[in-house]
């Protein structure tokens, strides 16, 4: 196992360093980025009044409509020509975040990316298959140099064409595959549709993450690879993947390098701090970045903090899964639910698949759940492929009884046979809000 310094340093060093770096951000900001200079002005702050890690509290918050306003080079902390590159969110709601990287933030992020593959049990001499996106989305690259930089060989496939993942997979014996959970899942079914057996791969490690996913979705991709499952977590807007990593040994929480993010829980609400153990929504500041420095920024990931050591060794913080995102989050009838939480309980009823989508309907002035499953081939077989047989619609109605007594939310369940919801190559589509439509065919 390598371990970096900072891993295994003391509280104490750990946030001396932080208000160091902290002091040196802010001022970066102040002095190079107008959108932070105007801010700090308005609240009658300078970087001077930080002289404690408590202190960032009184500082504004960025969010990503900060991001899509001064679009796109209006946040950068250095002229564009000093680039050495730039990333790019996907922009499925409008112009995309665009982030920018100097050569240095490049050198740093390859070692953050290092570290996390190390934390994951990765080392040199591996060979990673990288499933992620390649492009303007970070998970490709990001992955890539990162692994690089700790001496494992890279195979970069980039997503999609599952059939091709699977003859590399098998041809070039990778020990290390990174990918989204879902497109992981995805290729494992295909390998079993096509007479092979993914545990029978030469795959140890699996590194998924860019989606929310559940401790029974672990669950079923370690069972069906015979790996090691661990949640690598990052965003574009801070960096990139790499901002946290679950180990192997604890698989119990992401060690987030504190080293290079100030990272606080907020109540989303009141906007107020919250305790160490309480999910709220995660803030990050970047501590070293150059070109693209960011003070505050409101994720929307939920998730909670813990320092306690954890048995790997390491003193990091540690973040807790996400339990899903502000934006994912369902209000039906009051009650709040993220899809995370329908997934936690879904996967567990027997000879129900791992593939689901929650379809959000308005009938007359009130929303409704309609949670779409699949079954398995057992089943849909004993049920001689009817969907209206007794077993499958007692099955539906077992679910809607799963749904109300843990999600607290009525949903009527449909039932589809295998292999007929849609699949993924990357981050998997959970939520069909067809609210508006639905409104508008009442009209």
């Amino acid at each position: 196992m390598i371990l970096h310094e900072m891993e295994t340093a003391n509280r104490n060093l750990i946030e001396k360093q932080q208000l160091q770096d902290l002091q040196t951000t802010l001022i970066s900001v102040y002095e190079h980025v107008p959108l932070y200079r105007s801010r700090f002005q308005e609240l009658n702050l300078t970087p001077q009044n930080l002289q404690s890690l408590q202190d960032i509290q009184s500082f504004p918050f960025t969010t990503k409509k900060d991001l899509h306003r001064h679009y796109p080079f209006g946040l950068m902390a250095v002229k564009t020509n000093t680039l050495a590159r730039i990333h790019a969110s996907s922009g499925t709601s409008g112009k995309p975040t665009v982030v920018g990287y100097t050569k240095q933030d490049i050198h740093n992020w390859a070692k953050l990316v290092a570290r996390a593959i190390s934390i994951a049990g990765g080392q040199p001499g591996d060979m990673l298959q990288n499933a992620y996106g390649y492009g303007l989305f970070t998970g490709g690259l990001g992955l890539h140099h990162g692994a690089e930089e700790l001496g494992v060989t890279v195979i970069p496939i980039s997503g999609g064409n599952t059939d091709r993942q699977i003859m590399i997979l098998e041809d070039l014996q990778p020990t290390i595959l990174s990918a989204t959970p879902s497109y992981a899942l995805n290729i494992a079914e295909r390998m079993i549709e096509l007479g092979k057996d993914p545990r029978k791969s030469s795959i140890k490690i699996g590194m998924f993450g860019a989606e929310p996913w559940s401790e029974e979705m672990r669950k079923t991709l370690e069972e069906m690879f015979a790996i090691k499952a661990c949640d690598i977590y990052g965003l574009s807007e801070v960096l990139g993947p790499g901002v946290a990593m679950e180990c192997c040994e604890g698989q119990d929480g992401l060690h987030l390098a504190e080293d290079q993010f100030l990272i606080e829980v907020i109540d989303p609400e009141t906007l107020k701090p919250l305790p160490e153990g309480q999910a709220g929504e995660l803030v990050f500041t970047s501590l070293k970045k150059q070109a693209f420095p960011i003070v505050r920024y409101r994720t929307g990931d939920i998730a909670s903090l813990t320092t306690e050591k954890c048995k790997c060794g390491r003193t990091t913080a540690r973040m807790s899964r996400v339990k899903g995102r502000i934006d994912d989050m369902m209000i039906v009838r009051g009650v709040n639910v993220f899809p995370s939480q329908i997934e936690h309980y879904l996967i567990q009823v027997k000879n129900i698949a791992p593939h689901y989508q929650v379809c959000l309907k308005k009938s007359a002035t009130l929303d409704e759940v309609e949670l779409h499953a699949e079954i398995t081939e057992d089943l849909y077989s004993a049920a001689g492929c009817d969907l209206f047989n007794p077993l499958i619609k007692g099955l539906e109605m077992e679910i809607q009884e799963i749904m109300k007594s843990k999600c607290l939310v009525s949903m009527k369940v449909i039932l589809h046979p295998p292999k007929s919801l849609p699949r993924s190559e990357g981050k998997a589509v959970r939520i069909v809000d067809q609210r508006k439509q639905s409104l508008k065919a009442t009209l």
